[in-house]
């Protein structure tokens, strides 16, 4: 009993001794653990990754950062860096294990085949085990500002893995991206991770080349004459962005395009064409300028074709032979005073010209002013007679106004008193005609006067006195009338 005790208490603090001790694996940070297998089947004399489940050797998985228990009997393992790789770079794996590739062939583009994994790994920590793949670090692939990246393909189709060359869609020598070749597609300015063991990348510089051609660089031809006339200047030019793969294929890099098609192309044109003339032509005259200006013409034509732009062409100096160049320079001289005197003469005389032509446009001025003055004498004379007439003939149409007025007035004056006269005779026989009848009623006129007088009087009087002899009184017709005793006498 006390011995089964011993051993229960041996096990409780003996086992975690040594599972912490000799049964742990603990990478840090930054590192993995690669595991070995002790027992198990037997791996294949070719591979050297146990790749099947149970089998012996190096397995393909590690651990990562962390803590871990396995059976030391069982399993062996090593601590190692994890692959990191940096900023500015990427990685390319070469897988060590599997089956051998194909003759011609260098990628492993499936697992089954050991060799160069097309992927390519970016920056950052990668547990990458070292016995399975070998790590390759590159440069980052950065294409600047003003260039273009001209892509090869080392690996693809060509007449070596059984497939035939396809001409229908190439230009020149340039190929499809399935093929071995120069690609006819470029890459744009920026960062590019692209396996080197597939791809190599050429970057073309696009902006503006300027090339002198000076001194021993300076052109040199024979003129028609047999001097010998040397040029120097400056040419500028680019490569077009989309035309550099061919250009590249076909040419080669910059000093190749330089020594290939430019200089060769002046050389060539200056040859030519410079023994089309004489020496004396490249001095003086237009031949210089117009030598020029074909020269350029020339130069974009056939660097055009090649996919290179010429953006100027500059002849600075044109150098002949001392002995002709005194001469010509002598004569030019001598010419150029010849064209200073002719000029002054032509001066005087343009200012002898222009003094006759002031004053002809001073006595204009003057002509001019006093035919001004007549014509505004005449206006005015003009106008104030049309102003008198104006005036009469408006003083006569309001005479003429003022007359049909006053014959208006006296017109309706005899019209009014024609209309008086009418009511004044109709009234007068109105009353006519009331006197008559009244008279008619009375019997006579007499007693027609005495009624009216008779109306007038009779309102006042207050007492009439009269005799008995029945005469009347003061001639009223009384006759007869008598009155009762007490009554107004």
């Amino acid at each position: 009993m006390k011995k089964s005790l011993l051993i229960i208490i041996v096990l409780v603090v003996v086992t975690p001794l040594f599972m912490w001790n000799c049964c742990r694996i603990e990478p840090g940070n930054g590192q993995i653990a690669v595991l070995m297998r002790k027992t198990g089947k037997m791996l294949p004399p070719e591979n050297v990754i146990a790749l099947e489940k149970g089998q012996r050797g190096i397995q393909l998985d590690v651990l990562g950062e962390g803590r871990y228990f396995r059976n030391p009997y069982t399993w062996d393992w090593k601590i190692m860096p994890v692959t990191e790789v940096p900023a500015g770079k990427f990685a390319v794996l070469v897988r060590k294990y599997g089956k051998d590739l194909e003759a011609g062939r260098i990628i492993a583009e499936t697992p089954e085949y050991k060799g160069i994994i097309p992927e390519v790994l970016g920056t950052g920590r990668h547990r990458i085990n070292p016995y399975a793949y070998e790590v390759r670090i590159f440069d980052d692939i950065k294409i600047l500002p003003g260039n273009v990246g001209v892509v090869t393909n080392l690996t693809g189709n060509d007449i070596f893995t059984g497939k035939t060359n396809d001409f229908k869609c190439q230009d020149g020598f340039l190929v499809s991206k399935d093929r071995k070749g120069v690609v006819n597609e470029i890459l744009k300015e920026g960062t590019h991770r692209l396996n080197p063991f597939i791809y190599n990348v050429i970057a073309v510089n696009t902006q503006s080349q300027r090339h002198e051609f000076a001194g021993d660089d300076a052109i040199s031809f024979l003129t028609m004459d047999g001097f010998t006339v040397s040029l120097e200047g400056t040419v500028e030019f680019n490569v077009i962005a989309e035309e550099a793969p061919r250009l590249v294929q076909a040419v080669g890099d910059m000093e190749d395009i330089l020594n290939k098609i430019i200089l060769p192309s002046v050389h060539g044109f200056a040859r030519i064409e410079g023994s089309k003339k004489g020496a004396t032509e490249f001095i003086v005259g237009e031949s210089r300028r117009l030598f020029q200006e074909e020269l350029e013409k020339f130069l974009r034509e056939n660097c055009r074709k090649w996919g290179i732009e010429i953006n100027s062409v500059l002849i600075r100096d044109i150098i002949v032979p001392q002995d002709i160049a005194g001469i010509i320079r002598k004569r030019e001289l001598a010419q150029q005073e010849a064209r200073k005197y002719s000029q002054e003469i032509q001066r005087a005389r343009s200012e002898a010209e222009l003094a006759r032509q002031k004053m002809l446009a001073d006595q204009n001025l003057k002509k001019i002013a006093a035919e001004t003055e007549k014509m505004a004498a005449i206006i005015k004379a003009k106008q104030e007679g049309q102003e008198a007439e104006i005036a009469a003939q408006t003083q006569l149409k309001v005479a003429e106004v003022e007359y049909r007025t006053a014959e208006a007035k006296a017109k309706a004056s005899i019209l009014a008193a024609e209309a008086q006269k009418r009511v004044i005779a109709e009234k007068n026989r109105s009353e006519a005609e009331v006197m008559l009848r009244s008279i008619e009623a009375y019997g006579t006129g007499e007693n027609y006067v005495n009624a009216m007088l008779y109306r007038k009087m009779m309102p006042n009087i207050r007492s009439i006195i009269y005799n008995g002899a029945g005469q009347g009184t003061f001639g009223l017709p009384i006759a007869g009338a008598k009155q009762e005793k007490g009554g107004d006498k």
